[in-house]
């Protein structure tokens, strides 16, 4: 059975009261090689720890914590003052995407705001007993900064593929936002927050960079890699990679073939 220096209920979604067992605990020299069923996280707060996870080595410092999964053999030695913040919890009490996520990596980076709720913590114990309020409020803080969010998938990367995918047919703002069931004044405000363009703006990048891309590795005809990215003709290639690079396409096309 495992031992624990506190236990806290935590209310870590709606309808869930997860027991998350955290403590502080120091470590000696020469620990043996054990493993356990459940899921733990080791978190420093002063002092260094060697340790040896799944076979992989490394030194636990202000700057680096480790995850160790369930059923991994694991062993750590440390000398001198140590002390370490220790989360135990099941897998289903972190959930399979967070743990897998940090499976990935093993040791885990600290940055300074994780340092500093670490910081947090050691300092509102007393006896290495972690008090249920600190817990209860600073272990989701703990977790969200160890383990961001998964990105989300935007709402226009669909839209961004399918037109990446034919630069060359005839899009306006009106066509785009047709495209995802949107306003084009809505579909602005999205572009903007997701790219920082507007569509206009992505669009004419994506075409001239449709034609650079072209004009390097291949010896298609200048007016047809014009037509085809969905430029009107040859001059409104030239005029708009002229602004970006101020080559010709000719110019541009020979300077990548030398």
């Amino acid at each position: 059975m495992r031992q624990v220096d506190d236990a806290i209920r935590l209310a870590y979604g709606p309808g869930m009261d997860l027991l998350l067992p955290l403590s502080l605990r120091s470590y000696g020299a020469g620990g043996a090689s054990h493993q356990h069923t459940h899921v733990q996280l080791v978190l420093p707060v002063l002092g260094r720890l060697d340790i040896e996870v799944g076979g992989s080595g490394g030194r636990l410092d202000v700057a680096r914590g480790a995850f160790i999964a369930p059923d991994t053999a694991h062993a750590q030695s440390a000398e001198g003052e140590n002390r370490f913040l220790v989360l135990d919890c099941e897998v289903a009490d972190l959930g399979d995407d967070v743990v897998e996520r940090l499976r990935r990596q093993t040791f885990v980076p600290i940055s300074a705001a994780t340092r500093r709720l670490i910081e947090f913590i050691d300092l509102a114990c007393h006896d290495r007993s972690v008090p249920a309020a600190v817990a209860q409020h600073g272990l989701p803080l703990l977790l969200a900064s160890l383990v961001p969010a998964a990105p989300q998938p935007r709402r226009l990367d669909a839209l961004r593929r399918h037109v990446e995918a034919r630069p060359g047919e005839d899009w306006s703002v009106a066509s785009m936002a047709a495209e995802v069931g949107l306003s084009a004044s809505r579909l602005h405000v999205l572009f903007r927050a997701e790219t920082g363009q507007t569509p206009q703006a992505w669009l004419a990048g994506l075409r001239l960079q449709a034609v650079q891309d072209a004009l390097r590795h291949s010896d298609r005809p200048i007016a047809q890699l014009a037509l085809d990215a969905g430029y009107a003709d040859q001059s409104a290639l030239t005029r708009a990679l002229r602004m970006a690079t101020g080559e010709t396409p000719a110019a541009f096309r020979k300077r990548h073939r030398q």
